[in-house]
Formats: C-alpha cells, structure tokens, sequence
C-alpha cells in the first residue's frame, strides 16, 4: 500500500470537497465525535479546511461534538479564537432532572420495543445518583444493568428474581 503524505490527502479531500460541490450540488457536512480529545493542531487543519481555496462560501459545515471540556477547557482559550470566531451554534444538553431521566429510561425501552416498566423507581433513583444527571452515563448503566438481569435471568432458568437494580 503506498504511502500518502499529509499534504496529499489534504489536496485529495479538497478536490473531492470541489467535485461534490461543483457536480452534484451538495452541501458537505463533517462530525467529528469525541472532539474534546483533538490537539491544537487537528482543530487547526479543519479550520484550514474550511477556508482554503474557497472564497466566501464554506465547502463544508464541521460539527464538532464532544464532552464539556471541548468548550470549558480547549475554544474558550485564546490560541483557538480563529475556531472560536467560526462557531455558529454552540449547543449544550444539560443533565437531567429525576422526572426527565425516568422518561428518558422510558423512550429508550419504547424504542428498543422492550417492556417500559423494566426499572422500578428506586431503580431510577439510582441511576439518576450514579450517573450524575449524565445522559451518556445513564445509557451505560442501564445497558450494563440490562445485561446483568438478562446474565441473572439464563442463570436462573429463565426467571428473574427480584427487582431490577443497577
């Protein structure tokens, strides 16, 4: 396999970015996840790409998502005000109180087309303690709680003891 230089995958994405443009029409959009884990100098180069060779319009739109300390410890410094200037929309989703975790719980067993009774409210309770108030958290622990009862229940003999707790 041969080996591509930086500067050539850059050149390849920009012509590639040019192609979608000019031939199809279509608006490119980048997410990048778990951004609060890039470098000065990664952030710098998507900057550098949004804006080389294209005058007043963006080739693409960046969405960067990432944990808290992406804004609270990376863009709120001066050395990233170049990125900061270009932020549109900063969205933050707040914890959740004890009523929205529970309905959040819900929707997500709604979904998954699952029995929504499964937590009892101490459960939630719990959860909603453990997990901080944090949605990410609250998904690990009820996918680990969930596992768990699934482990209890083959063990068992397909009956579940007790309430589910996490």
């Amino acid at each position: 396999m041969p080996k591509i230089y930086r500067s050539e995958a850059k050149d390849q994405l920009q012509n590639e970015i040019r192609r979608i443009q000019g031939k199809e029409k279509k608006k490119l959009v980048c997410v990048l996840d778990e951004a609060h884990l890039l470098d000065k100098d990664t952030l710098e180069e998507y900057r550098f790409l949004l804006n080389y060779r294209f005058d007043s319009m963006s080739p693409m739109s960046l969405i960067l998502v990432g944990q808290t300390e992406l804004w609270d410890e990376n863009l709120r410094l001066q050395r990233y005000a170049a990125i900061r200037q270009r932020i549109e929309v900063n969205c933050v989703i707040p914890h959740l109180d004890r009523a929205e975790i529970e309905r959040y719980i819900r929707s997500h067993l709604e979904y998954a087309e699952g029995p929504t009774e499964i937590f009892t409210i101490k459960a939630v309770d719990i959860v909603a303690k453990v997990s901080s108030w944090i949605p990410r958290v609250i998904n690990r622990i009820c996918e680990k709680s969930l596992i768990f009862a699934f482990q209890q229940q083959r063990k068992n003999g397909g009956r579940l003891h007790g309430e589910l707790r996490s």
